[in-house]
């Protein structure tokens, strides 16, 4: 389903339809009664404080003050929560496309114009952003909460994605501090060479497939093939990146 907003950039405000840009297409474990019964677990709404079953339509949400109490916020008082960006994507300036940092990225949302009189200004600042090789840093609650996002052009559709605030980025912590020898960084570097490309289309779901096939023996009563164990670090890197090199270049050469 669509939401109507609007997206403002400096004195221009270009209303847009946001729609979720992906979809999971993950199989769905779901809990059930374990042994023979297998009956579908339910997880049900139960007040703690009376013991009741409480149904949706019941169900607002809640704010504990520093005192102990409950503030109760129901839909219409949060749909009067006075934050400008519940309808509007706000702008607030625009940046290379990579100063972002990709762990930033959360879920992408297509915006198309609202409007036939929205498409123009739309059209303009799709075609800005890809020329310029710029994106928009702005603020947006296109879920319940405010969030920070980037706009930028894909396929000729502008592209709103949430992304984390930057106090939500956690730092990795110190890296390896061991040199990388002039070799080791030779051989590293022809096997990229020799690795790169890779066409994502053409990248199968093999869990999924592992899955159904999990499926189908406990379903039949037979054993499943065990899948190959993973590999161990090298105890020697170079011939490991020599031999990898070597089994690349013969992939190269061989009909596909």
């Amino acid at each position: 389903m669509a939401t109507a907003m609007s997206v403002s950039f400096g004195l221009v405000s270009v209303p847009v339809l946001v729609s979720p840009a992906t979809e999971d297409h993950t199989v769905r474990l779901h809990e059930v009664h374990r042994g023979d019964c297998g009956g579908r677990l339910r997880h049900r709404r139960v007040c703690e404080l009376d013991g009741q079953e409480i149904p949706s339509q019941d169900v607002a949400r809640g704010v504990e003050r520093p005192d102990g109490t409950t503030v109760v916020l129901d839909d219409a008082a949060l749909e009067g929560l006075p934050l400008s960006t519940k309808h509007v994507i706000e702008v607030l300036g625009f940046v290379p496309a990579d100063t972002i940092d990709p762990i930033s990225y959360q879920r992408a949302y297509y915006a198309r114009p609202a409007s036939a009189a929205a498409e123009r200004p739309y059209e303009v600042l799709v075609a800005a952003l890809a020329r310029a090789g710029l994106v928009g840093i702005a603020k947006a609650a296109i879920t319940s909460r405010e969030r920070l996002a980037v706009l930028r052009p894909r396929h000729g559709v502008l592209t709103v994605h949430l992304v984390f605030w930057p106090d939500e980025i956690r730092e990795p912590g110190p890296a390896p501090t061991r040199p990388v020898t002039d070799r080791e960084m030779e051989l590293a570097e022809l096997l990229l060479t020799h690795l790169k490309g890779v066409d994502p289309t053409a990248v199968r779901d093999e869990y999924a497939e592992a899955l159904a096939q999990l499926v189908a023996a406990v379903s039949s009563g037979r054993e499943l093939e065990a899948a190959a164990a993973p590999r161990e670090p090298p105890q020697d890197l170079m011939a490991a990146l020599e031999a990898s090199i070597r089994a690349a270049r013969r992939d190269e050469g061989s009909p596909r």
